[in-house]
């Protein structure tokens, strides 16, 4: 097969990849795709699978359910505080979240939301295993959180989803001093969100403060069905498009998502020897690309710029990785980054990276079918630990797999919320 180098086209809930020849270049912001009419909902969970609403129209939002609950409060970008919360009296979103009763739901309307200060669903103010509330874009609307007010520090975060048991669905977040959405609370599911133009990582899970006790940090959350891209800081070293790091719990999940463009790393698993190993994290069926270059071209050759940096410190942490693909980011595709753990490596493809398309110098990790290609010449993969002949790794020629990813990139959600990833105009499952 030969892989093309690309031209990097973005849009804000679907993306493209226009295979040209010659070198890799970029293109201007390009919105290219319509959304999928919506979807009933029956039930959404981390164990499971999930029954989503559709996408908005290009370029917006995706939308929540289009069956309404009747005792929900209502917000919008003129509500006022002592508003009654009603959709002809619409209050705002720092008085929503004050006022929802557990399980409840709070809809925003569509338009611009303009904060100079983090909005914060506090501690203690959870839903319930059986009843999440809702936080959620009103349907067919597209609500964009804007803190562009913020200056640049780790204070100055964008939504601080600190609460157990919500769901939050079908919104912007953007232009936050440091992460987009920050979720430093447990069995929340973030759904159908985009989170763009930050200065830290578009979403990160990790501890409310250093006082929080290892037990308490977030744990069992589930990213569904969204975007992270163009996030980046000042020393360009940082913004990750996802995070689970540092100082996260077990059972969190990213699935079915999107990282492309940030400045730094697609997802950051980083660990650290102050604070220990995180929980295991998984990934799944999801897209990385083009990151360590932001859309505009703008690119820090000191960032890491890996599609998924698993790792940091030499501290174990048994990750699984699996059914994802790395395109075309700015240093490795798939990378240990000192982690010497047993992860679980399968069903991954990683093509056109610029160093490494897998990169594991050491430990025990599990790898299965995996599928790495390239269009010329490039560094061989080196993948210490259990790896059988199940795998077509480079080492200076394709495997036969790699002819099912020949051509132009493209993706979209469908209507249920899971991801389809084209080459060529043929959906892939790697």
């Amino acid at each position: 097969m030969q892989i093309k180098p690309v031209i990097a086209c973005v849009s804000l809930l679907a993306g493209s990849l226009a295979a040209v020849s010659g070198a890799t270049a970029q293109a201007a912001p390009t919105p290219n795709r319509s959304g999928a009419s919506p979807a009933a909902c029956a039930s959404t969970n981390v164990g499971g699978g999930s029954c989503l609403p559709g996408l908005g129209a290009a370029g917006d939002a995706p939308v929540a359910s289009t069956t309404l609950d009747a005792t929900a409060l209502y917000v919008a970008p003129d509500g006022t505080d002592g508003a009654a919360g009603t959709e002809a009296d619409p209050t705002t979103l720092a008085s929503a979240i004050s006022r929802v009763d557990s399980g409840g739901t709070v809809y925003l309307r569509g338009g611009t939301y303009h904060y100079a200060q983090t909005v914060t669903i506090p501690p203690g103010n959870d839903g319930s295993s059986s009843a999440r509330t809702t936080l959620a874009a009103y349907p067919g609307e597209s609500p964009v959180l804007n803190f562009a007010a913020m200056s640049e520090d780790p204070a100055n975060r964008g939504l601080a989803v600190n609460g157990d048991f919500w769901h939050i669905n079908g919104i912007v977040v953007e232009h936050a001093g440091d992460n987009g959405i920050f979720v430093g609370g447990s069995n929340n599911i973030v759904e159908r969100v985009v989170t763009r133009f930050n200065h830290d990582s578009g979403l990160q899970i990790s501890r409310i403060a250093s006082t929080t006790p290892d037990d308490e940090w977030p744990a069992d959350n589930l990213i569904l069905s969204s975007e992270s891209h163009d996030n980046a800081d000042s020393d360009g070293e940082d913004a990750d498009g996802f995070a689970s790091k540092l100082t996260s719990g077990p059972g969190n999940v990213f699935r079915y998502t999107v990282s492309h463009n940030n400045i730094d790393d697609g997802w950051d698993l980083y660990t650290k020897n102050e604070t220990g190993p995180i929980g295991p994290v998984t990934i799944e069926d999801s897209l990385s690309y083009s990151n360590g270059t932001l859309s505009d071209g703008t690119v820090n050759a000191d960032g890491d710029r890996n599609g998924f940096k698993l790792g940091g410190d030499d501290i174990e942490v048994d990750h699984v990785v699996r059914r994802n693909i790395a395109y075309d980011n700015g240093h490795h595709g798939f990378t240990y980054n000192s982690n010497p753990g047993s992860m679980k490596v399968s069903d991954n493809v990683a093509i056109d990276n610029e160093e490494r398309n897998f990169s594991f110098d050491k430990g025990t990790s599990v790898y299965r079918n995996n599928t790495s290609c390239r269009s010329g010449s490039g560094s061989n993969d080196k993948t210490v630990g259990d790896a059988d002949s199940s795998n077509q790794f480079w080492a200076g020629s394709n495997g036969s797999r790699c002819s099912s990813y020949d051509g132009a990139l493209d993706w979209s959600f469908a209507a249920d919320g899971h991801l389809v990833v084209t080459f060529g105009g043929t959906a892939v499952t790697p």
